[in-house]
């Protein structure tokens, strides 16, 4: 389990923290539609990757303003239940669905993902895109994960992953809410997957799409003093000029390597095949 970053004083405390950045101007501005490295082409990939078709119930944790929900929805005809922690993200999602015509195949719910609010076996696959990093607590998660999802159900990830030590820059409060500070190697994310008896089926590399997110946040950032200057954007208590070096150092780490993003899928097992919890980190 993660220690809260500085300033914080619970892991609690920075899920709400995180959750209220989400849902603000600011993040829609510097990351579009899709809060996730390869947007929605990525999403198709995890969707197809999963076998969604008509009839599957899909849960989509940290489901945001429910772009990822919607646009599954709408490419699979899949029935699929959307959860957030901020109910400001609830509220835009149902709106979104509601004029994208799919609210008959979508739900949105305010919930955590280490509690879900839901009967066991009660989907046929979960998605997590770019959040599972930010969990404080990513063994419960995957737990409940598991629980929900019918035997042979299916969990499909995608993450930042890292390698080694990171920059100063990239270890603070801001790296969190990012989804840098806390990733993981791919290989922490199978732990994680398999100690909830999760079969790992599937993984797939898509570092271009995290280096290209970086760039169009580093374009973005060049031109937000004028924004903020003619109130044509609410800037958050975040500082400007430690979001720029942060930019600059994931820009370099994912030059290196030091970060990337993968796709990851399972099956949950009938038969129980995790770790000790404690072997994970």
């Amino acid at each position: 389990m993660m220690t809260p970053p500085g300033g914080l004083s619970s892991p609690e405390e920075t899920k709400r923290c995180c959750a209220a950045v989400y849902g603000s101007e600011w993040a829609r501005f510097l990351l579009g539609d899709s809060y996730h490295p390869g947007g929605l082409v990525l999403t198709e990939r995890l969707g197809t990757l999963l076998g969604l078709e008509p009839g599957t119930r899909v849960l989509d944790v940290a489901a945001g303003t429910g772009g990822s929900a919607i646009y599954l929805a709408d490419r699979f005809g899949c029935r699929v239940m959307g959860l957030d922690l901020s109910a400001a993200n609830v509220a835009a999602a149902r709106e979104a669905a509601e004029r994208a015509g799919v609210a008959e195949l979508t739900e949105f719910v305010a919930g955590d993902a280490e509690r879900l609010p839901f009967p066991d076996q009660s989907f046929d696959a979960v998605i997590c895109e770019c959040a599972f990093c930010t969990f404080p607590d990513k063994a419960r998660a995957a737990v409940e994960f598991a629980r929900i999802l019918r035997q042979g159900g299916r969990v499909g990830l995608s993450d930042l992953t890292r390698e080694g030590p990171l920059s100063r820059e990239l270890e603070g409060l801001l790296a969190w809410i990012a989804c840098i500070a806390d990733a993981r190697p791919l290989a922490e994310y199978q732990a994680y997957l398999q100690y909830a008896d999760f079969l790992i089926e599937q993984t797939e590399r898509h570092d271009d799409a995290l280096q290209a997110m970086i760039r169009g946040i580093q374009t973005k950032l060049m031109g937000i003093d004028l924004l903020v200057g003619l109130r044509k954007l609410d800037l958050p208590s975040i500082d400007l000029g430690q979001a720029r070096a942060m930019a600059r150092s994931a820009a370099e780490a994912a030059r290196t390597g030091a970060l990337g993003y993968v796709l990851l899928t399972g099956t949950r097992s009938p038969v129980r095949i995790g770790p000790n919890p404690l072997a994970i980190r």
